[in-house]
């Protein structure tokens, strides 16, 4: 019997590997979670769907008595998306670093030029969604880590 190599069963089973599903509606746990400097919202809701690579996420959350509802269209190939987030334009590339998806988002902020990198990582059992995000602005840097939880 003739042995194939082990690189050529690696190409073969790679495609067999699809990304996470990051599917479903999540909602924030909020004793997992660590806003950093930032307040912590009252609620805060992710609806996503999630066909890769495309991607839709529509957040919704409350701050001290005040709404807030914005949707987001993505793709994971690493091209470039554009999107409006509270009446400022919002340019970001996803793409993919093993099962882990890396957001860089650039907006512009009256005057300030801010940066956005995120990382999504789905728990074992994909009832768990966290997203670590380092900020960047003409202010300093800051590190926040969300925790949401599979409804």
């Amino acid at each position: 019997m003739r042995r194939l190599p082990l690189p050529f069963l690696f190409l073969c089973v790679l495609p067999l590997m699809a990304a996470p599903d990051f599917s479903g509606s999540w909602k924030i746990n909020k004793l997992k979670s660590d806003f950093g400097p930032m307040p912590p919202p009252d609620s805060l809701t992710m609806t996503i769907d999630h066909k890769d690579p495309k991607l839709t996420v529509v957040n919704k959350q409350s701050r001290d008595g005040n709404e807030f509802e914005s949707t987001s269209n993505y793709t994971t190939d690493g091209k470039e998306c554009v999107n409006e987030f509270r009446g400022n334009s919002r340019k970001s590339t996803l793409k993919w670093e093993g099962e882990t998806l890396v957001t860089v988002s650039k907006a512009k902020l009256g005057e300030n030029d801010i940066t956005i990198t995120e990382k999504w990582v789905l728990s074992g059992e994909g009832k768990v969604l966290t997203i670590s995000r380092h900020i960047v602005t003409p202010r300093g840097e800051s590190d926040t880590k969300m925790t949401l939880d599979k409804q």
